[in-house]
């Protein structure tokens, strides 16, 4: 008879963690592993590539990580509650363009949003800002002019704040003709603390140095986005490096390259299963870019899956009703071909 080796509590609890809090380091540590046994000097160009980009990007990345820190210990982002007050179509603006410079992803902007819902916003102001934040924020902004370059990023703004205003519109009419009088699900609370930003907004604090609380906040976020933005953008310059060195270029421009509507088309059904988040799928595009993907079918694929990937979408899904989840599916994906035709045809004639 032999004896199992059964994991001790401990041992469980460890390697429970490892695979809950770091499994895109273990990701990225595995795929090297991996490549060392089979293909030892493509692990070490992927290695060298990595660390290369990380470098490249160093002064985009320390200046996303202050912009993100500041905004926490400042209490900035609670100026968000002041966009969803006045008139409907002024509230749709606000809205976007809040969206546009919150620091939220595409999961993180759920209990905001059930917070807004809950207390009586309008679906169309809710919605303009749904749709605009997980696409852009001042650090994505940064990052997104480092790694592709500032047209690409100001570009992608004009796409969050357009996709904001277009949903909105589309939904404030809606709802005239009587459509989305009770948008969240049974059950769904008020947001929780997500919604103590809109019940209670607290003052910003720009000297946030001359408090205590307000420094370690700053320190705590910094390290936290230090270590989210390292781990994600690893594992994408891993991908990237591989991506390059195993799709041949030809490929690429067969499928995503050329200027006519299916390489925009095919982008924008690709990146909802294909995205792994903003930060990460930025060099993926890059690379994707320089294979010979066409600058619009880029475009298309960050703006749609960034709002419409398979843990916002189950998210969103989670929190709304099923109308109010087709619609933000439809806006999504017809906003981000919109915006991916409009940057493609800007390319053409600039």
């Amino acid at each position: 008879m032999t004896d199992t080796i059964v994991p001790t509590p401990g041992l469980r609890s460890a390697l429970r963690h490892l695979w809950q809090d770091e499994r895109v380091w273990l990701a990225s540590a595995l795929m090297l592993a991996a490549l060392a046994v089979f293909d030892t000097p493509q692990a070490t160009d992927s290695a060298l590539f990595a660390g290369n980009a990380l470098l490249g990007t160093a002064p985009f990345l320390i200046l996303s990580i202050g912009i993100a820190a500041w905004a926490n210990a400042t209490g900035a982002d609670n100026l968000i509650a002041k966009a969803f007050t006045g008139a409907p179509i002024l509230m749709i603006g606000l809205g976007a363009l809040a969206g546009g410079i919150s620091p939220f992803c595409s999961c993180g902007v759920i209990p905001l949003i059930a917070a807004l819902l809950a207390m009586g916003v309008p679906l169309s102001a809710v919605m303009a800002f749904w749709l605009a934040s997980p696409i852009m924020d001042p650090s994505m902004f940064v990052l997104t002019a480092g790694v592709l370059d500032l047209e690409f990023a100001v570009a992608k703004t004009l796409a969050a704040l357009g996709l904001g205003v277009f949903g909105g519109t589309v939904v404030h009419l809606m709802m005239k003709s009587g459509a989305f009088a009770d948008p969240l699900r049974d059950g769904i609370g008020n947001g929780g603390c997500g919604g103590a930003k809109i019940r209670a907004p607290k003052p910003v604090v720009w000297r946030f140095w001359a408090d205590a609380d307000r420094r370690a906040k700053f320190g705590k976020t910094a390290l936290t986005t230090t270590l989210f933005l390292a781990k994600w953008l690893t594992l994408a310059f891993i991908l990237e490096s591989l991506m390059l060195a195993w799709i041949p270029a030809e490929t690429v421009t067969a499928v995503l390259g050329g200027e006519g509507l299916l390489p925009i088309v095919t982008a924008t059904l690709v990146g909802v299963p294909a995205y792994l988040n903003g930060y990460a799928a930025l060099p993926l595009v890059g690379g994707l870019i320089e294979q010979g993907m066409a600058p619009g079918a880029g475009m298309a694929f960050l703006v749609a899956g960034g709002v419409t990937s398979i843990p916002a979408a189950m998210a969103v899904w989670a929190l709304a009703r099923p109308q109010v989840f087709a619609v933000y599916i439809g806006l999504s994906l017809t906003g981000a071909f919109a915006s991916g035709l409009l940057f493609q045809l800007w390319t053409q004639v600039a």
